[in-house]
């Protein structure tokens, strides 16, 4: 079970930052479909040993930034968060996911 941390000032819904979950608001960790998004950056977070996680995401959301000019598409176009936002909803997808399923993200906008 992930530990939550409520912070009020936070820029987004929420944050995964391993073993902790940063909400913007307390009822957020009833929210099934955010506390599941947050879980798959938590297992992408675990399989890159966690440092290289954020240098990744912070390397592609540059390169996105580049490219789309406008932070939420840049945001949005991030493999991880691609992996992410496609998965949220089925709450089995942790069980059933493969290793590295991020890198199918990352080779489909030929970044590789």
């Amino acid at each position: 079970m992930p530990v939550f941390i409520t912070f009020s000032k936070l820029p987004a819904n929420a944050m995964a930052i391993f073993p902790f979950i940063l909400l913007k608001e307390k009822t957020g960790r009833e929210n099934k479909i955010l506390v599941n998004h947050e879980r798959i950056h938590f297992k992408q977070q675990l399989e890159l040993l966690i440092l290289p996680f954020y240098l990744i995401y912070l390397f592609n959301y540059l390169i996105n930034l580049i490219r789309y000019k406008d932070h939420d598409s840049a945001y949005f176009h991030i493999v991880f968060e691609k992996e992410a936002y496609l998965n949220e909803r089925n709450l089995k997808y942790l069980s059933v996911r493969k290793p590295f399923a991020w890198l199918t993200f990352l080779i489909k906008r030929n970044y590789l």
